[in-house]
């Protein structure tokens, strides 16, 4: 809707009005271009073109992942449909056009990948997932610093405060399958958070997350997230990361994760769940520094979809969410016989690739580790 029209990194378009032109894709881009739904900053709804275009490769439609040994643009493949239209003042307007749209390309059989916008997007989003996977039967995973879960925002039901409350009232979520991770700061109040947890949710506030370290926090989500639950939705909020590495957002909170950090875990959970949608939101262009909050949004669009073509690989060429996680903790070349090899990423970059065996070393650099264990990759 705002400026050049480009899709991400170049991959091929595709048009919502023709089921033909994004059948074969394993995933589907979509922007939603609004933030009429922001209680502070707003900007987030020039998001999307800022996440389709940053970056200092070619718009080639390749992005071949050095960890990963994948290039999730071809292998899945890709396409992007453009931005659903999201007019400003229309709010539950835009918020129904963009249900259809996510419905539709979830019940092609695509993985739809959401560029925002504010978190109010996630309302429609997983609820448009939900209506293919079944009501329900869908957990979600949400990186942010704020829970999202105020009862209402200046009196009114959607804002950027309240899409994960509307969310589990309305059923398309349980409380019990709701995960949040790098929670901190000072809201939500007492009542807020006595909702949650009689709704069963689990959030991880960032002294939880330093004190254990993200990965185990991660490995007890992927432990419980596919109880009685068929696929997952992962929402990532750019405002989980410290705004010293991440400032272009509309509320930004200090102390947040690092951008390595999240970009391991969101590679983490596509690897290890079977996503059926994602979103990243609140990047804010007005407010960003030499792009770097845009840069990490495009990076962490490409994690999630590496993180698919690689599971997709390791399960021997079947769709995106169908592998096993028990493969994952595999060693060995997984994937299809005679096909290409599975990658691990914590292996030597250029292992046989025709070099002498490189010898790896299990102990700490002489420097120390640099940040919590993120757990196995």
């Amino acid at each position: 809707m705002y400026g050049p029209d480009a899709t991400f990194a170049g991959v091929p378009p595709a048009d919502l009005e023709d089921p033909a032109s994004f059948a074969s894709a394993g995933a589907v881009i979509l922007g939603a271009p609004f933030d009429g739904g922001t209680s502070y900053r707003p900007g987030a709804r020039f998001g999307p073109q800022a996440i389709r275009l940053t970056d200092y490769l070619a718009h080639d439609g390749m992005r071949p992942h050095l960890a990963l040994g994948v290039d999730p643009l071809t292998e899945l493949p890709v396409v992007d449909a453009g931005d659903v239209k999201m007019l400003p003042g229309e709010i539950e307007t835009s918020l129904g056009r963009l249900e259809q749209a996510v419905t539709a390309v979830a019940q092609a059989g695509c993985v739809p990948v959401v560029l925002g916008g504010d978190h109010t997007i996630t309302f429609p989003d997983a609820t448009g997932v939900a209506r293919h996977v079944g009501w329900g039967r869908l957990a979600l995973v949400h990186f942010d610093a704020h829970a999202d879960t105020a009862n209402t925002q200046f009196g009114s039901l959607y804002g950027h405060g309240t899409p994960m409350r509307r969310l589990i009232e309305s059923g398309a979520v349980r409380g019990e399958r709701f995960f949040q991770i790098g929670l901190r700061g000072y809201w939500p109040g007492p009542e807020v958070l006595d909702w949650m947890a009689t709704q069963g949710m689990r959030s991880y506030e960032m002294a939880e997350v330093c004190r254990r370290g993200l990965g185990h926090c991660l490995d007890e989500v992927f432990a419980r997230a596919m109880d009685g639950c068929d696929a997952v939705f992962l929402s990532v909020d750019i405002d989980v990361v410290d705004p010293g590495m991440a400032p272009g957002t509309g509320t930004p909170e200090p102390g947040g994760l690092s951008g390595r950090d999240l970009l391991d875990a969101v590679r983490r959970c596509a690897m290890e769940l079977p996503l059926a949608g994602v979103d990243v939101v609140e990047v804010s262009p007005p407010y960003d520094h030499a792009e770097v909050t845009a840069y990490l949004a495009n990076r962490v669009v490409l994690e999630a979809l590496s993180g698919m073509a690689w599971r997709r690989r390791n399960a021997g060429g079947r769709g995106p969410t169908t592998a096993t996680t028990e493969a994952l903790t595999e060693r060995e070349p997984a994937g299809t016989p005679g096909g290409p090899v599975v990658r691990q990423p914590s292996a030597p970059l250029l292992e046989g690739r025709g070099n002498p065996p490189i010898p790896t070393s299990t102990g700490p650099t002489p420097l120390g580790p640099t940040s919590p264990p993120l757990g196995p990759r």
